[in-house]
């Protein structure tokens, strides 16, 4: 039985050092957030842009680019007072695969503006591709 628990934290240790999961999980936000017509060849030219921007060194492609990022804030501001909370702000980022089951954020107390919400939404998705 120690066979099988060495294999599986193994398997675990792999997938989180290479940041997998949190790849997988941002892949399927975005399917599900665009859901273009040839999903396919959508992530197959999510991979490639990727892959063309590390050979190149040119800056990283972001794939929510800002006019989501704001329909999203939109959608979660229904007061629109151009705040969110930060269970909706925890809620978005969930969502777009950019927050971890176990990760905890600390809630300061302070309402989420666009541009933190924003600023979030790129830094978690370049620190996920810059794994890659």
């Amino acid at each position: 039985m120690q066979a099988g628990g060495d294999r599986e934290l193994q398997a675990k240790n792999y997938l989180e050092k290479h940041r997998i999961m949190e790849l997988l999980n941002y892949l399927t936000s975005a399917l599900l957030f665009f859901r273009p017509e040839k999903p396919r060849e959508y992530l197959i030219s999510i991979l490639e842009r990727l892959r063309i921007a590390k050979i190149t060194g040119v800056a990283f492609p972001f794939f929510m680019d800002h006019s989501n990022i704001v329909s999203m804030f939109e959608m979660m501001d229904t007061s629109e007072k151009g705040t969110i909370s930060f269970a909706r702000y925890r809620e978005g980022l969930k969502t777009l695969g950019l927050l971890n089951e176990d990760e905890v954020l600390k809630d300061d107390g302070h309402v989420i503006t666009l541009e933190k919400f924003r600023s979030e939404v790129n830094k978690r998705t370049e620190k996920i591709w810059s794994a890659f």
